[in-house]
């Protein structure tokens, strides 16, 4: 979310020490004690000063508690007044207001806890932003075909058209339409709510594959035509091309999963892909144990440097202008962010590559030893 923001931030050690494992010089305890310290120089030196020069007692006694007043007051002040800034920071927080930070100037435990208080307002932030994000996306996405549904079925009910096979395939293909943004929006509630078990088992890379590239060919040419209106493209002139060695490579993962990352990495590829253009995917043995490497590449504009940390973000349609190819439509941009969902549950990395020409992702699965069960 605000990844580069927190790596800048330290992170909280345990008290009284730096997050290197160093002592802080200016902990509260450190001050606390040196407030001490100091008291008692003041008024065992003021005591021996009434000695020498015969100055009564009460005198003295009172020069030094004035002056450890003095003291104390300035050390509680200097510890109070930042915890009433950050309560006030939390008070915002609560009130919906994320904007607030607090000061990071202190070099002790009150200067973590600000880092932190900063951090959770970072993440509280973006969460409330995605959250925005997803209403908005969600309205757009599902009044389009609403709207074909409806003005279908009121031209049948006012006499406009007839209720013949043609204008019911019309009808269909919103409804469609419509079951895919659901089923995108469930697979969204599965990654917040981390309910997807893992069902690893070993298979053949190759065969499997060559069906999921054979189906993405299937879908796109019986969509061929109709705008999709949940990100699935509709071309059917992009070329797919596989490419596994060794032929007899294995792989331990869960197919499913690993479909939908396939899949989802295709479709991301075709629609940015020129006309005509080819989409590649590559599979390769990783460094482990049944480890697989994917690699997905296309010939499209390719992705700026700039948004490579990005692309995997949730409702992130890219930066580049005319990003999609002809019979393609923007997508809801939550593609690439259950591809990386469904690696992460694998324990594996996603990540976009350089390349001479289009897109290049690469995908690594860790095997039989790393994935979770």
């Amino acid at each position: 979310m605000s990844g580069g923001r927190e790596a800048a931030r330290r992170s909280p050690g345990s008290a009284g020490e730096e997050p290197w494992g160093g002592v802080r010089p200016f902990s509260i305890k450190t001050k606390l004690g040196a407030l001490v310290v100091i008291s008692v120089l003041i008024t065992t030196g003021l005591s021996m000063l009434a000695v020498h020069t015969k100055t009564e007692l009460r005198f003295i006694t009172v020069f030094s508690m004035i002056a450890t007043l003095l003291i104390t007051q300035f050390v509680a002040h200097s510890l109070t007044a930042p915890l009433d800034e950050m309560n006030a920071v939390a008070r915002s927080i609560s009130h919906g207001d994320y904007t607030r930070r607090v000061r990071e100037n202190r070099r002790d435990e009150l200067g973590d806890l600000a880092q932190t208080i900063n951090v959770m307002a970072d993440e509280l932030e973006a969460q409330d932003r995605q959250r925005k994000e997803l209403v908005a996306n969600v309205s757009h996405e599902l009044r389009t075909p609403i709207a074909g549904l409806r003005a279908v079925l009121e031209n049948i009910v006012d006499g406009v058209t007839e209720a013949d096979p043609e204008t019911m395939r019309t009808a269909l293909k919103q409804t469609e339409r419509l079951g895919r943004l659901v089923e995108t929006l469930l697979d969204l509630s599965r990654i917040d709510n981390g309910v997807v078990p893992l069902k690893t088992r070993r298979f053949e890379v190759w065969p499997y594959l060559s069906g999921v590239l054979k189906e993405a060919n299937m879908v796109a040419s019986a969509r061929a035509g109709i705008a999709s209106g949940s990100g699935s493209h509709t071309r059917t002139d992009v070329h797919l091309h596989l490419d596994v060695s060794p032929p007899e490579l294995t792989a331990h993962a869960d197919p499913e999963r690993i479909h939908q990352v396939v899949a989802n990495l295709i479709d991301n590829a075709v629609k940015h892909s020129p006309p005509h253009g080819r989409v590649t995917v590559k599979a390769r043995r990783g460094p482990q144990p049944d480890s697989l490497e994917l690699e997905v590449l296309d010939e499209g504009p390719g992705i700026p440097r700039s948004e490579w940390r990005h692309v995997f973000e949730r409702f992130n349609r890219g930066a580049v202008s005319r990003p999609h190819g002809p019979g393609s439509d923007g997508g809801t941009g939550l593609g690439l962010a259950i591809a990386r969902w469904a690696v992460d549950l694998h324990g594996g990395r996603i990540g976009v590559a350089e390349s001479d020409r289009g897109c290049r992702i690469i995908v690594t699965l860790p095997g039989l030893t790393s994935v979770p069960s």
